[in-house]
């Protein structure tokens, strides 16, 4: 069981927007590092840490670009912290290659990804589901991440340290997606007294980047532990060692660092349920929109329709297992976006599947959602 250690502020209830309680949590989780590039609508987690870090004993330091941001924070895991950055979409982009470097690497970090319109510079402060596919995607070869779809500040709270938690049990880069309206809203956050944490797991004298299960998980060492660590970004054997023409050892690397998480989804994947039980129609979404869809959900009961919500509190691994399972006739799917996610609702729905997208900048609403669901009815 993992253990529960105190947490740094006083237990309670605080006013806080989402950035605030995502960077307090993130400290709560145990990181004692963060290198980040300011960037609207993330710029205040970042802000935060600037101070925050220092009085708990650990480090902030601001970068030159992205790139470096996520080179150091990589850094500082194998140097035994663990650590974070906070990002946007355009500075999102300039990380994926070392994202991908951290894949291989099996190095568990955090990056929070506040969402904002796109493409490129786009609308810096206003909100969007943009990046969905590209925590995904972005980066080359096969693999497996995991993202985190917090709905309230609350949430950012407490997914941000899911999101700790989840890339030490896998050893994997895990993502919070936020976007520029959760970030910024501001809502009553309640502090726990203790919070449950992860810690690394460690072994003398074992090979630190393969298991003899397809599943399993490797124990990380940290350079000064005298372990003879070697780190590469090519494919590696077990000891770490390049092996980039071996065919076997590159299927075996590649098949380990997915099964690794496809494997473990009945432990990684969280989602809620609301109202699906006998339903004709079934809304699936996610962040911020979530709350604009039990909204409309709730009003389109009153108005006699038999519908339910899904929120999807993990976006990767996705949860297909639980869209299988609906059994309503159809699916509708509000995002911020034109249709990221819903490509995969319909790839595993047995229903006709409904998108609803905005793409302007601003949230959206229940009655949108409202709208789209008699339409479907109708």
């Amino acid at each position: 069981m993992s253990p529960k250690i105190k947490n740094l502020l006083p237990p309670g209830n605080y006013f806080f927007e989402g950035n605030q309680a995502c960077a307090e949590a993130a400290l709560a989780a145990g990181c004692r590092f963060f290198a980040g590039y300011p960037i609207s609508p993330s710029s205040e987690i970042l802000e935060r840490l600037s101070w925050r870090l220092p009085e708990v004993g650990g480090v902030f330091i601001q970068m030159e670009d992205e790139i470096a941001s996520i080179a150091a924070v990589i850094g500082a895991v194998w140097a035994g912290a663990k650590a974070m950055t906070a990002t946007s979409g355009p500075g999102l982009s300039l990380m994926l290659e070392n994202i991908g470097y951290a894949i291989i690497t099996e190095t568990p970090c955090v990056v929070v990804d506040v969402q904002r319109a796109g493409p490129s510079t786009g609308q810096a402060t206003r909100p969007y589901d943009g990046d969905i596919m590209q925590v995904k995607w972005g980066s080359s070869g096969d693999y497996q991440i995991i993202a985190l779809a917090p709905w309230s500040v609350q949430e950012m709270y407490d997914l941000t340290i899911q999101a700790f938690n989840l890339a030490e049990l896998y050893r994997v880069p895990v993502f919070v997606m936020g976007d520029a309206a959760l970030a910024h809203l501001r809502e009553s956050c309640r502090i726990p007294e203790e919070v449950e944490i992860v810690g690394r797991k460690k072994a003398s004298g074992v090979a630190h980047f393969g298991t003899d299960e397809l599943s399993g998980v490797p124990p990380m060492a940290s350079f000064g532990e005298g372990e003879g660590l070697i780190i590469t970004g090519s494919t590696h054997d077990a000891l770490g060692y390049r092996r980039t023409q071996d065919s076997d050892i590159q299927q075996k690397l590649v098949n380990r660092l997915n099964e690794k998480i496809l494997s473990n989804v009945g432990e990684i994947i969280e989602t809620e349920e609301y109202f699906l039980e006998g339903a004709d129609v079934a809304v699936v979404a996610y962040g911020i929109v979530a709350r604009a869809a039990l909204a409309a959900v709730k009003e389109a009961r009153l108005r006699g329709i038999k519908i339910g919500l899904l929120r999807l509190k993990t976006l990767w691994p996705f949860p297909e297992e639980k869209i299988r399972a609906l059994e309503a006739k159809k699916i509708v799917v509000p995002e911020l976006n034109r249709g990221q996610l819903v490509r995969e609702v319909e790839r595993v729905a047995q229903a006709e599947v409904i998108s609803v997208n905005r793409v302007d900048g601003e949230i959206m609403r229940p009655g949108e959602i409202v709208e789209a669901i008699k339409g479907v009815r109708d």
